[in-house]
């Protein structure tokens, strides 16, 4: 069973919609000990960065993410919850993250072009620099949906993938049984369920 972290950001009716969808028992819960039972575990998010952070903390669920992280559980970062799992943010200021992932995120702008729009929103392709893991059923250069305006940057020792969008701009990563997307397999078609199918045979076998 797959544990999704209700914390009050994420798309939960996507995502518990899209495991159901290749066959995966998934809750979505706000209970410490669902969490603690579960074989894997997805850390969801959309947002800003300090709002999610507080309310994980507030939730009382932190702690029950960090202990899956060490238990050596499967952990599944998306989108701003992968963000979160780097050591810190830069986005309105500083602030801690869990610390889980090397890195930190930091704007897009000044990174990239300054004709690109921002947020970077749409479809792009993956450049994947380490395969297998959750992206082990998925080609080089096949399209997932990006929507974000912050990335993790100094991450090389976690980089899975990257996305062209006037520079290499981190998509996907892995230290562990520790993972992360900056884009929304929730909302990636084929490509995106080929990454869940993938999470979901970690920590107890296929789905």
């Amino acid at each position: 069973m797959t544990a999704i972290v209700d914390y009050g950001v994420g798309n939960l009716f996507s995502l518990s919609s899209s495991l159901a969808a290749i066959g995966e028992e998934a809750a979505v819960t706000r209970d410490a000990g669902e969490i603690a039972a579960a074989q894997r575990v997805i850390l969801p998010g959309v947002g800003a960065f300090a709002d999610a952070r507080r309310k994980l903390s507030e939730s009382g669920l932190e702690g029950a993410v960090l202990s899956a992280a060490e238990s050596g559980k499967p952990l599944l970062g998306i989108c701003l919850g992968m963000q979160l799992l780097f050591e810190r943010s830069y986005e309105y200021g500083e602030h801690a993250g869990l610390g889980l992932l090397r890195g930190v995120v930091a704007p897009l702008a000044g990174r990239i072009p300054a004709e690109l729009p921002i947020p970077h929103m749409g479809w792009n392709a993956l450049s994947i620099v380490r395969p297998g893991g959750i992206l082990k059923y998925v080609s080089q250069g096949e399209c997932v949906y990006f929507v974000h305006s912050y990335a993790a940057w100094g991450c090389e020792d976690s980089l899975c993938a990257t996305a062209e969008y006037g520079a290499p701009v981190t998509a996907a990563v892995q230290r562990g049984n520790i993972y992360g997307c900056q884009f929304h397999p929730e909302k990636s078609s084929r490509a995106g369920l080929a990454i869940l199918r993938a999470f979901c045979e970690l920590g107890g076998g296929p789905c």
